[in-house]
């Protein structure tokens, strides 16, 4: 099974300024997705996608191929990141390298680990899925979230059928944590997407599944980087 790992990475950051290379414990943020998909059990290609030249050095410094600069229009925060991979596989596909795997490991999720990128995979060839997204438990319930009015009223804000119930009485609810999604290469061309009819959920640990979007996300994640044995 051939398997190309692809690490997007952009120089540009608003939440997070330059939050790509920032230090995270003993290495830069982008290191660690790097060094989670070299240690995993199936070997692959790791590239990193990027259009910044510290990115990439950077990526070439912790072993990861780092073959071509992404071009300027895609390298926005509303580039769409599945026309990201289809440049790189366009690129291979030049060089006559062909996958049957893509992963794709967003270096905001840096407690992801390599045995949760190999759950992944192995909850794959197991279900015979074209594509796996990995999810955690909500932190949050959505049922205790609402839009509010003008006024700010809550007269409607929590539905009659869940008042007064606790969290334990309510049904678990998962969200998208951004960590791994995988894909078949010809369900990707198919679909576009890795959401689609044969595609399955992975269930991470809320530990390994910080996302950083803001500086809050950050603090955080050294913090459980620290204890990491209770994560």
């Amino acid at each position: 099974m051939k398997i190309l790992y692809i690490i997007p990475a952009r120089g540009g950051s608003k939440g997070v300024p330059g939050k790509n290379i920032r230090f995270l414990g003993d290495k830069p943020l982008i290191a660690h997705t790097i060094v989670a998909a070299q240690n995993t059990k199936y070997k692959g290609t790791i590239l990193v996608s990027t259009d910044d030249e510290k990115i990439a050095a950077i990526a070439k410094k912790y072993g990861a191929e780092v073959p071509f600069m992404r071009p300027e229009i895609l390298s926005s925060d509303s580039a769409p990141t599945i026309d990201v991979l289809f440049h790189a596989l366009n690129y291979y596909g030049n060089q006559n390298k062909t996958f049957d795997i893509i992963v794709l490991l967003q270096p905001t999720s840096p407690l992801r680990n390599a045995k949760d990128i190999d759950d992944a995979i192995k909850l794959m060839i197991s279900k015979n899925s074209e594509a796996i997204v990995s999810v955690c438990e909500a932190e949050h319930h959505p049922l205790w979230a609402n839009i509010l009015p003008e006024d700010g009223s809550m007269k409607n804000f929590i539905r009659n059928e869940i008042k007064g119930l606790n969290r334990q009485q309510l049904p678990k609810y998962y969200r998208l944590n951004g960590a791994v999604f995988i894909s078949t290469i010809p369900a990707l061309n198919k679909y576009k997407s890795f959401f689609h009819k044969n595609t399955y959920s992975c269930i991470m640990p809320a530990g390994h599944s910080v996302d950083i979007d803001h500086e809050i996300d950050f603090k955080l994640a050294e913090l459980l980087l620290k204890n990491k044995e209770t994560i």
